[in-house]
């Protein structure tokens, strides 16, 4: 069932989940647009928010996090984990293309190896999905089965349609958390119906396009094409922007930091574009840059879906364009993949 809010409670509704949650919003720190935890006050990005720079997947798997420490004593090795994560969080204002992303994340962390230190926060966690009605033109999500209303990942969809908020219950904790508040009312045939047309509007903003008719065989096909993938990273500058602010990419390292008696051992974002990200004692299989750029090109469009249902691991946020310093357009990359699909790739 449908129900409505008025945009000027929200920060009622944001005190009241914030009394079970650790409520997260849409923040600006430092010139640097990311989700953090609410001040239980300000509410200004209802009216400015677009979409953070930094994807909420930092909130489940930080820039950087400690794993565990250990100290030798007498008695040997001595290991001590950090706390069980099993805080209950609220992410409020998700766009659809980052809970797609997140979906995705679920997956790659759950494949054989359980990564506790993501799904521990997962699993407690709730997202309040927000319609993106103000795509950027660097926005193609629409190209990848999604849209700006997409309403299949979060656990509540509101949608801005002037003075309110239509609200959404999509999932069983969604509806649950609904029930529980006296701040939302019905909503009527005329708030959903204008909904339906601020969402149609928000699709048709998304004019970016790329062609992703058989691209993982077309990829396959064009592996050791040098030609190609020398001229499609002729621009890139190795920085790693493009995959550190993907809401898909889970790429880490491992170190160990000294602190007085005891080492830590933490992990941190890594990036396939480094030179030295696949450098070992002998060799680096990919000290050419075509090579890195392949790399990232083919695990989205290839490597994810060969290896996760045909599930292309890119939602057309957009970032990795908007924020290349040297404009890097992976759709016209895409786009200008020839159709040299062989025997051996169909």
């Amino acid at each position: 069932m449908a129900k409505k809010i008025n945009k000027k409670e929200i920060g009622r509704l944001l005190e009241e989940w914030a009394k079970e949650f650790t409520v997260f919003v849409p923040s600006l720190e430092k010139d640097t647009s990311k989700p953090a935890k609410w001040d239980g006050k300000d509410v200004s990005f209802i009216e400015k928010y677009r979409n953070t720079t930094v994807p909420p997947k930092s909130l489940f798997f930080p820039l950087l996090e400690e794993m565990f420490r250990y100290e030798k004593d007498g008695k040997g090795y001595q290991v001590t984990a950090p706390a069980v994560r099993n805080q209950k969080t609220l992410i409020f204002g998700v766009r659809p293309c980052d809970a797609s992303a997140l979906a995705m994340l679920d997956t790659a962390f759950a494949d054989g190896y359980q990564d506790p230190y993501y799904l521990d926060r997962r699993k407690n966690s709730v997202l309040i999905g927000l319609t993106c009605i103000n795509p950027y033109d660097s926005c193609f999500c629409t190209s990848l089965g999604s849209s700006p209303s997409e309403i299949k990942n979060v656990d509540i969809m509101l949608t801005d349609t002037g003075d309110i908020y239509l609200v959404e219950e999509i999932s069983d904790k969604g509806k649950e958390l609904t029930g529980k508040s006296n701040i939302l009312t019905a909503a009527s045939e005329a708030d959903i119906a204008r909904a339906k047309t601020v969402k149609d509007n928000a699709g048709q903003k998304v004019t970016r396009k790329v062609n992703t008719k058989n691209i993982t065989k077309k990829l396959q096909a064009i592996n050791e094409d040098k030609e190609f993938w020398e001229k499609a990273a002729a621009k890139c500058v190795s920085c790693g922007v493009c995959t550190f602010f993907c809401p898909t990419c889970y790429c880490f390292d491992i170190t160990d930091a000294k602190e007085k008696k005891q080492v830590k051992r933490q992990r941190c974002w890594d990036s396939c574009q480094f030179g030295i990200y696949t450098q070992m004692p002998a060799e680096n299989p990919r000290s050419e840059k075509w090579k890195r750029v392949r790399q990232k090109v083919c695990h989205k469009y290839e490597y994810y879906p060969m290896n996760y249902q045909q599930t292309i691991a890119c939602t057309g946020c957009g970032r990795c364009i908007r924020l290349c310093p040297v404009n890097w357009d992976i759709t016209q990359v895409i786009n200008s993949v020839p159709e040299k699909v062989t025997v051996e790739s169909k």
